[in-house]
């Protein structure tokens, strides 16, 4: 009889542990817009799920939405993260400049040419220039990829092939260095850019190498691939609902704690990295996407006049942030750069 009893009892304890365990289970929604084959959903977040898993057990993970499946497109991304679409969203801050003014002074050239080095700057100040920005939410990483090269349907390898030609620029700050160039800026999502080139509706896009090959393809649609190119960045968030994060236990919210930062950040980067060390073997390989596809590098002359016209406009750009209340932007752009 005694012997039944305990054997109730273990059996009502597991009973109990388990249910204990299965109602502290979370599962965090992550929306991302790209599509699943892209690294930050196979590689990076692919990452972070398994480290949030390992670290907590497998009592905390997370579930990735991707091609924009918690709502269509990257402009509304920080929007959906703030009203709890989804509780973990990626995105761009240049998609809603106005809510990251300084953040998106690492995207303009200047000392850094891979996302590894400009990420880390942007972590080296983090604490004293950016921090303030993401007060609505709880900023898991921050993080670059190089804008290292042009995809385009003519060669803008030249100041004047670049005059009066069409070109997105991987943020609307950097209109004015563009239009110091003679090209035309045009603001268009990567999800546009493919139809963009195809149609004529521009002449080129700052692109990373591996833009040319799959997922994004434009090395179908462009004749010229230039490169040595004043390097311009696009930078990334990966953010929490606030309310979601402090919904956490303790121990959930530690594990969050311990990977949020400069750790997530630089894993982005390497993501990015990765990719485009990728990209350029398909390119040295002969990837189906490039046959047709001239390269052509921006040659010392050129690249020392766009550098050139490139360090005026940034006065212009300064002028405008002082201008509208931020008079430390040269101050943050040459920490970002030293």
């Amino acid at each position: 009889m005694k012997l039944k009893q305990k054997l109730m009892s273990l059996a009502m304890a597991a009973g109990l542990a388990l249910s204990v365990n299965q109602a502290s289970a979370e599962e965090l929604s992550v929306a991302t817009f790209i599509p699943p084959q892209h690294h930050i959903n196979s590689f990076f977040f692919d990452w972070f799920g398994k480290e949030v898993a390992k670290r907590s057990n497998g009592s905390l993970t997370i579930k990735v939405y991707p091609a924009g499946q918690l709502g269509a497109g990257p402009v509304q991304q920080y929007k959906r993260v703030v009203e709890g679409v989804a509780d973990i969203t990626f995105g761009l801050q240049t998609y809603t400049p106005a809510l990251f003014p300084k953040s998106i002074l690492i995207v303009p050239p200047g000392k850094h040419t891979t996302s590894l080095q400009s990420t880390e700057a942007i972590w080296n100040v983090f604490d004293k220039y950016f921090a303030d920005e993401y007060n609505d939410v709880k900023l898991l990483g921050m993080f670059t990829v190089a804008g290292d090269a042009w995809a385009a349907t003519k060669d803008l390898s030249t100041l004047d092939g670049l005059s009066g030609s069409k070109v997105v620029p991987f943020a609307t700050m950097t209109s004015p260095i563009f239009e110091a160039w003679g090209a035309v800026p045009v603001q268009m999502p990567v999800t546009e850019m493919y139809t963009g080139l195809s149609t004529g509706t521009i002449d080129g896009t700052s692109i990373s190498a591996s833009q040319m090959t799959p997922p994004w393809n434009f090395g179908e649609v462009s004749s010229h691939y230039i490169d040595n190119i004043p390097v311009s960045f696009a930078v990334f968030f990966v953010a929490m609902n606030k309310e979601r994060y402090m919904e956490l236990s303790d121990e959930h919210r530690a594990i969050i704690d311990g990977l949020a930062g400069k750790e997530v950040s630089m894993m982005g980067a390497q993501s990015f990295h990765n990719d485009s060390v990728r990209g350029m073997k398909a390119h040295e390989s002969g990837a189906p996407q490039i046959k047709n596809v001239t390269f052509v590098s921006v040659s010392a002359d050129e690249r020392a006049k766009m550098d050139g016209l490139t360090a005026e406009a940034l006065k212009k750009i300064f002028a405008e942030y002082a201008g509208n209340g931020i008079d430390n932007a040269e101050e943050i752009y040459n920490a970002l750069n030293k």
